[in-house]
């Protein structure tokens, strides 16, 4: 047995609203550069819809992820060695810019410069990669709101004809996506130059900008297609898990900005001798419980011996990742099909049937209503598990059943009256701590991420980014349209971010002269006097 450490995400899809403020800081935070335009590391599609790029999710065109040979040996879906080198000046499985969009901004000189005519004038929109005056087509969130067609989503084209016209009539949900730094990543696998790779200490998945050399092997190898190509420094980049963040204990930009609260971070200890047996089990329908296994209890004695340190196995055991993953069973992965065992896991959705069972004139809170209800769900358990346990509607369903018998009791108890518990498995105790967990758990509850290995909390000296040279993908340059070198700025590091958002005492180094009337000194310029605070 070898214990490894690995630093998870899980999302609670009842409580995303579509707000997309996770994707526009994740956006401005790490895609704001020429070449980028059209990356979203983060990105929050509607369900049922096309998704980004467009219909991603089928591998029959794209063939991302793993397969199994003749042997049962696991083996990329787009090839091995020698079918790479075949198409490595060329590859064919690769999204082009109109499965993405052609990313645009507008053209406001025109406002400006318009001749005087009796129409008002207006911002065309412009190409930022040609420059081009082009037609708004296609972009990464065009499927916003719109849940309900079913020709261009693939899940759907997996289901019954019941189920697509059940759709048509009935709901769309929120799916938000990042990199699952999978435990058995296609992408790495597929890379030639050895650029990609999985960090033993965390398990963040990241590209080495020194070595790769843009063949773009990863894209196609990516089921997910959460890696992109830079075509302004022909490397590959992709979501870093905000690992210069998660390495002095802060969560990722998409969790700390959430609206919804929804996302949890901690760590997970699995087995690394047995992943590749859990990604080659036979039935697809399998993986869920296969990859469910080669998860670790931060309890089992051999967790002491593994030689990790003690802060990661201290945080493994107060996991919220792991409570909702392994010990409520309410977390499912997405695509487990693919083979490559992902690290971001979801809450499926309930939220849909009460309104539905309330509108009916029954009580949608009630426990026998909301367990009969699930059968019949508005988001038909068919798809959710196409989503998230390559069809398997059991595990699904008792996901539900659970968060279900949460509610009805959760409401019998704030209601003062005598509340139900439905046998779904789980005691009093385990649905208080589960509701408290979804519904109330604090910023440290959500997020329990030790720091780096080795490293000490308010000592760690910060490496330079690696990705930060002149005209590399972390060169600062603005949105879009670059317009020379940028003025320099005083650049707060993450160790002093850490130490300003987790400080209950206001700290006097920033000077807010937004509010100032220009009389006298604003508060904080100048040090306080001696004996006055």
């Amino acid at each position: 047995m070898k214990i490894m450490a690995q630093i998870a995400m899980v999302m609670n899809l009842d409580k995303c609203i579509g707000c997309h403020t996770c994707s526009v800081t994740c956006k401005q935070t790490w895609t704001n550069r020429p070449g980028v335009e059209y990356v979203w590391f983060n990105n929050v599609e509607t369900r049922p819809g096309q998704g980004y790029p467009r219909r991603y999710e089928d591998q029959e065109r794209w063939q991302g992820g793993w397969t199994l040979d003749r042997k049962g040996r696991l083996t990329p879906r787009a090839g091995g060695r020698f079918r790479k080198l075949l198409n490595i000046f060329a590859n064919p499985l690769m999204p082009s810019i109109q499965d993405y969009y052609e990313p645009w901004t507008y053209d406001y000189e025109n406002l400006t410069r318009a001749p005087l005519s009796d129409d008002v004038p207006v911002a065309p929109p412009r190409s930022l990669i040609s420059d081009e005056p082009m037609k708004i087509r296609w972009s990464a969130n065009w499927d916003d709101n719109l849940g309900g067609d079913p020709s261009p989503d693939p899940v759907l084209g997996k289901l019954s004809e019941q189920v697509k016209l059940e759709f048509e009539q009935a709901y769309m949900f929120y799916l938000p996506r990042i990199c699952e730094h999978c435990l058995n990543p296609s992408c790495v696998a597929s890379c030639p130059s050895g650029a990609m790779y999985k960090r033993a200490e965390d398990g963040i998945v990241l590209v080495d900008q020194d070595r790769c050399r843009g063949w773009r092997m990863c894209v196609t190898g990516c089921p997910y297609k959460k890696v992109y190509f830079n075509h302004r420094t022909g490397k590959a980049e992709k979501c870093t898990f905000c690992y210069p963040r998660v390495e002095v204990g802060l969560p990722t930009v998409c969790s700390e900005t959430c609206v919804g609260r929804l996302r949890y971070l901690g760590v997970l200890l699995y087995d690394a001798d047995r992943v590749t047996e859990a990604a080659s089990v036979e039935n697809e329908r399998d993986l869920y419980e296969a990859q469910l296994g080669v998860f670790v209890d931060p309890d089992d004695p051999a967790v002491a011996t593994a030689g990790l340190p003690a802060e990661w196995v201290e945080a493994a055991r107060r996991s919220p990742v792991y409570d909702l993953i392994m010990k409520y069973r309410i977390a499912l992965p997405l695509h487990p099909e693919y083979r490559t065992l992902p690290m971001v896991w979801y809450v499926p959705p309930l939220s849909p049937v009460v309104d539905a069972l309330s509108n009916t004139g029954h009580d949608g809170e009630d426990a026998g209503n909301l367990f009969a209800a699930i059968e019949s769900l508005r988001i038909p358990v068919e798809y959710l598990a196409e989503l998230f346990t390559a069809g398997d509607p059991v595990p699904v369903t008792a996901a539900l059943r659970r968060l279900a018998a949460m509610r009805s009791y959760m409401r019998g108890v704030n209601l003062g009256e005598e509340p139900v518990l439905p046998d779904t498995g789980l005691d009093e105790d385990e649905i208080k701590a589960m509701y408290r967990l979804l519904a109330l758990a604090k910023y440290e509850d959500r997020y329990v991420i030790p720091t780096a290995y080795g490293n000490t909390p308010g000592v760690v000296e910060e490496a330079g980014c690696s990705l930060d040279y002149y005209g590399g993908p972390g060169m600062q340059a603005p949105f879009g349209e670059a317009s020379g070198k940028p003025l320099p700025v005083s650049v707060e590091s993450f160790h002093g971010l850490k130490d300003r958002q987790t400080n209950d005492e206001i700290t006097r180094d920033r000077v807010n002269l937004l509010n100032w009337d220009g009389r006298g000194a604003p508060a904080g310029l100048f040090p306080p006097k001696k004996g006055k605070s």
